[in-house]
């Protein structure tokens, strides 16, 4: 069974109703439409950093020191970034934050892969290794995504 990402869902489809509604307004904007998509996920994924703090906190190893606050801290981010790609004027530098960001986290996402946590439910009995074959072209995604939406 292929592996879907909750995330890539409410970014589609919420780029998709953008660019309709865009198109309703009078003119389809993809860019525009492409980072009310991404402020979706970054809103969706930042919730998680909420419901599922203990979870999160087993993605960083265990040198990690502060791992709650890490992990709140970047619930935080995700939503002050869906907030900047809206401003006009905070979204190209928002942009170039959430590519440095999206490079950041996939670490904490190999390492996760590697103990198969489970971060839902907060335990070892995670999907494993193989997700990396779909979260690191994900990512790959999310930076081009950023970029073309926010900077180009």
């Amino acid at each position: 069974m292929p592996i879907i990402m909750k995330p890539l869902v409410v970014l589609f489809i919420v780029f998709i109703v953008a660019l309709l509604v865009t198109k309703l307004a009078g003119a389809v904007d993809v860019r525009l439409a492409g980072c009310i998509g991404l402020a979706a996920m970054l809103l969706f994924t930042a919730l998680g950093h909420f419901m599922f703090t203990k979870g999160m906190m087993m993605m960083l190893p265990s040198f990690f020191p502060f791992k709650k606050e890490l992990v709140l801290g970047t619930g935080v981010i995700e939503i002050l970034a869906a907030i900047g790609l809206i401003i006009p004027s905070c979204k190209v530098f928002t942009g170039w934050f959430l590519i440095a960001f999206f490079i950041l986290l996939l670490p904490a996402n190999i390492y996760a892969a590697w103990m198969q946590v489970d971060y839902q439910k907060a335990t070892y009995n995670g999907k494993g290794l193989h997700y990396l074959w779909f979260r690191i072209p994900m990512q790959l995604l999310l930076i081009i995504w950023a970029y073309y939406c926010a900077i180009s």
